[in-house]
């Protein structure tokens, strides 16, 4: 082989090595699948995971960004030795990520690579990702806004999630949340929620406020919270200690006389969808509280379960984790999620649906 075709297939190699870091920034893991052969292996030892062929490597590269709030890899040229239609090669990378989970770090790795000529050009047939260091500090930087494949997800066209659901709408969610089992009842405004509430809550119960932009917009929170009505759960649970009084936290939380919280949508069918990071809120809905009322902003509502869950991830998960990120410096996360068909125990379950939209 002349000097010509080597530093051409050098030239190309460098550029297939820089493909694949461009190709895993943006995301892009049908171009970076490409960049294997057929036949291809993907190792990864230290995750561990182990990737055979496009489809694998394709289909597995996209459950691990999945978990990313933002990745960024640099790489730098190690060596490459020709012979014939094969070489072999080494790349250096330092990558920093953090999860959608709050975890964090950097790392210095090397990929230890077989390369393949091939009618398509030179390809990876074998690339074994080898950790050499990893620093597990909380990042203190985040993603800026804006910032392109490193967002969360927006929300799809012609989805509005922020407008408020139509009378009609309204009127048969209602119908089936009672057909469900739910008591429900329609209201203008959170201000007649507000109200409610004093009504329906008995004084000296022990209520429990779930975290909800909806009852801190409402009044609802720091009517439960700040005066002395009721026995309020939440400001005793915050000021316990984690770590001497978990089990006692666990069980306040998860059996109040009444919990008073909001939802993440709720279909024209008669079903609730709540998502949570940490699941603590979940048990007293689910039927750990003697008594559960929701308070529900109209944009809320939507068709379907299907879009229920589309309405979860792609808008209430990003405005929840913009909140959290400015209050925790790390985002939120879908890690529980509940699903309320029906109430089974006649006047457990309370749904106050409003005309306007409130909260996430």
């Amino acid at each position: 082989m002349n000097d010509f075709q080597s530093i051409a297939d050098r030239v190309e190699i460098e550029a297939l090595r820089g493909e694949f870091t461009d190709a895993a920034m943006m995301r892009d893991r049908s171009r970076l699948a490409a960049l294997f052969t057929p036949d291809a292996v993907l190792r990864m030892p230290d995750v561990p995971v182990e990737f055979v062929g496009r489809e694998e490597i394709r289909a597995g590269g996209e459950r691990l960004q999945e978990q990313w709030d933002f990745f960024v890899q640099n790489s730098h040229p190690g060596t490459i030795r020709i012979d014939g239609d094969t070489a072999t090669g080494r790349t250096y990378v330092q990558e920093v990520a953090r999860l959608l989970d709050g975890r964090s770090g950097m790392n210095f790795a090397v990929y230890h690579d077989t390369y393949r000529r091939t009618e398509e050009g030179w390809r990876f047939s074998e690339r074994v990702y080898e950790v050499r260091y990893v620093d597990t500090t909380p990042l203190a930087g985040a993603a800026p806004s804006g910032s392109g494949a490193a967002e969360m997800p927006e929300t799809r066209a012609g989805d509005d999630f922020t407008a408020p659901a139509s009378a009609e709408s309204l009127d048969r969610t209602i119908a089936a949340l009672r057909a469900n089992g739910f008591t429900a009842e329609l209201l203008d405004d959170a201000e007649a929620a507000r109200a409610r509430i004093k009504d329906l809550i008995p004084e000296g119960s022990g209520v429990f406020t779930g975290a909800s932009e909806t009852l801190r917009l409402s009044g609802i929170e720091k009517d439960i919270e700040a005066g002395d009505r009721y026995e309020a759960i939440r400001p005793r649970v915050l000021m316990m200690d984690r770590a001497t009084e978990s089990d006692e936290i666990r069980r306040l939380a998860a059996t109040p006389d009444v919990f008073v919280a909001s939802v993440n949508a709720v279909t024209e069918t008669g079903t609730l969808v709540i998502a949570s990071g940490s699941g603590s809120q979940l048990p007293a809905s689910a039927g750990g509280a003697a008594r559960a009322i929701w308070v529900v902003g109209a944009q809320k509502v939507v068709p379907d379960l299907d879009t229920a869950l589309r309405r979860v991830q792609e808008h209430a998960l990003v405005l929840e984790s913009e909140r959290a990120l400015a209050a925790y410096g790390r985002p939120s996360a879908v890690n529980r999620l509940l699903v309320l068909n029906a109430e089974p125990q006649p006047g457990r379950g309370t749904v106050l649906l409003l005309r306007e939209a409130i909260g996430f």
